[in-house]
């Protein structure tokens, strides 16, 4: 069974092709996939939600609460638990929420709640699939991160020929498993990551510091992991987890500390992703005591620390992978190129606190790719679990 164990959300909107979902639904789980169906209230008008449980051995979700006695089904339970959103069939109309985040059905909410990778197979009529909003719209959802399944083609109402009929079911099954076969490619590989702040100590109780979330290397470590590679975590202070058992974490919390944490495995990996926001200056002489306030204005003398980054980089060898990170205010690509080649790093990745929602304590970021060879690769605004699939792509190309 090549999805046993295999956690997949099946969501199934009001197309005529929902008919296909039932067969596709007894592929997956003959394939050994747990699989939670997801209705719209138009897909029940198609196939029966009985038909639905009956297949997958499991109440369908449809409606946001289950019943009058206060139970509700969870969209982001669901979303954590999943491995893969699978929609098929989706509409043009299920695509246009979305795209701009219409969550006014359980389907769209549980997709704009969910962790996991997202594949949609399209199903409308093919005159429909040719409008420029449709077109426009699977084009938005591609640069969101989602897999599209390429429709079949068929005849149009003008006698010519295009596409729009959904992917038959076999072939959706194999693509599932190709996907999932697909993110085992840094098996045998071994990868440190760096994330978070790092705490510089005045006093016992005070110390210098940034906003740093340490979501982005968290997201990076989890996706190195799904795709087969032993990760070492190096983090600075955050209240976030880790899930995947092929990550070692290891909690430190001064850049000296996170420097000594970096080198004593870097000799051993694959590569090194050096995520986290490490403190440039620590006070020289932090007190032993909690500094009492005075009248008198305070002068704290700092000195620097070592760039943890241009460490590892003297010490690369050429079977080794070194990327790092630059968030700038200004002269943001000559900076970042700057740093690519002082630190000896194979490609750096570049985001900008002028544009919104990148940057610190936020769930999405907007990145370009900077490499050695002189190509650069903007990515539009996106969650930082799908920025992290970029990445590491960018890192399975380079290795």
């Amino acid at each position: 069974m090549r999805l046993e164990g295999k956690h997949i959300i099946l969501g199934v909107t009001g197309s005529i092709a929902a008919y296909k979902a039932a067969y596709l639904l007894r592929l997956l789980v003959k394939e050994g996939a747990e699989v939670q169906v997801v209705m719209t209230p138009a897909a029940k008008e198609f196939i029966t939600p009985v038909t639905m449980s009956a297949l997958s051995t499991r109440p369908v979700a449809s409606e946001f609460f289950a019943a009058n006695d206060g139970t509700w089904h969870s969209h982001v339970d669901m979303g954590q638990w999943a491995d893969l959103m699978l929609i098929a069939p989706v509409t043009a109309a299920t695509m246009g929420k979305m795209v701009t985040g219409i969550a006014d059905n359980l389907l769209v909410t549980t997709y704009m709640s969910a962790k996991c990778p997202v594949m949609i197979a399209p199903a409308m009529d093919l005159d429909m699939f040719q409008h420029p909003s449709t077109l426009q719209n699977l084009e938005k959802l591609q640069s969101f991160g989602n897999i599209i399944l390429e429709p079949g083609e068929g005849e149009l109402a003008s006698g010519l020929h295009g596409k729009g009929r959904m992917q038959e079911p076999e072939q959706i099954v194999e693509e599932v498993v190709t996907f999932f076969n697909g993110k085992k490619k840094l098996l045998n590989k071994h990868f440190l990551v760096t994330a978070g702040p790092t705490h510089e100590k005045i006093d016992p109780v005070r110390f210098i510091g940034n906003y740093s979330s340490g979501k982005m290397g968290f997201a990076l470590a989890e996706e190195l992991a799904e795709q087969g590679a032993k990760v070492t975590l190096v983090s600075g202070p955050v209240s976030l987890k880790c899930y995947h058992p092929n990550i070692k974490r290891v909690d430190v919390v001064s850049a000296e500390e996170m420097k000594q944490a970096a080198l004593d495995v870097f000799s051993e990996v694959d590569g090194a992703v050096m995520c986290a926001a490490v403190a440039d200056y620590r006070p020289k002489y932090p007190a032993d005591q909690k500094i009492k306030r005075t009248a008198a204005d305070m002068t704290i003398e700092l000195e620097a620390n070592d760039d943890i980054a241009a460490c590892l980089g003297k010490l690369k060898t050429e079977n080794q992978l070194l990327v790092g990170f630059a968030l700038e205010t200004q002269d943001e690509k000559s900076n970042a190129l700057d740093k690519m080649k002082r630190k000896n790093l194979d490609f750096i990745v570049l985001n900008s606190l002028q544009d919104k929602g990148a940057g610190f304590g936020v769930d999405t970021n907007k990145i370009t790719i900077l490499t050695k060879d002189n190509k650069a690769v903007d990515f539009q605004l996106k969650m930082k679990t799908e920025v992290a699939r970029d990445i590491v792509a960018q890192i399975t190309a380079s290795l």
